[in-house]
């Protein structure tokens, strides 16, 4: 079953919330690269409506997994990748609370910079995955995510 290019567009859409909560852990990397700033350019309306509103990010959450995720008028496609999404979401913003607590503290050395980078690193990876395979039409199968989502709508 071919899936219509409208949902494949919103499909890739939900992968912005990850990508606008790891943008902070990036500061360093995107100061030697410049560059890679543009890459930061299709999360900022999402970014600035996180800070915008008081606790945006946990209302733009609740809003996708109530509205989107669970209600089954939405295509299976758009549930299955928003779903996906916001576990990513969650994964990245528990690293970032944890950076806060444990390695916060221990200032801006070498380590927090090497693991910072790598959380942008590994978050891009993840969204540019999604991308392509949301472009192919198919489900992102990220290895343990992909089948907690599965048993979540089914």
């Amino acid at each position: 079953m071919s899936i219509p290019s409208w949902q494949r567009f919103l499909g890739l859409l939900a992968y912005l919330l990850p990508w606008s909560d790891a943008i902070p852990f990036g500061g360093h990397l995107m100061g030697q690269f410049p560059w890679l700033q543009w890459l930061t350019l299709p999360a900022l309306p999402i970014a600035l409506l996180e800070q915008g509103i008081p606790f945006g990010n946990l209302l733009i959450f609740f809003l996708l997994f109530l509205a989107v995720v669970r209600n089954p008028a939405v295509p299976y496609f758009i549930r299955f990748n928003t779903l996906q999404a916001l576990l990513v979401d969650i994964i990245v913003v528990l690293l970032g609370y944890a950076f806060m607590i444990l390695l916060q503290p221990l200032g801006s050395g070498l380590m927090l910079r090497t693991l910072s980078s790598t959380v942008v690193i590994a978050v891009l990876a993840v969204v540019i995955f999604a991308l392509v395979e949301c472009i192919r039409g198919r489900e992102p199968d990220l290895p343990g995510l992909s089948q907690a989502v599965r048993m979540q709508l089914y």
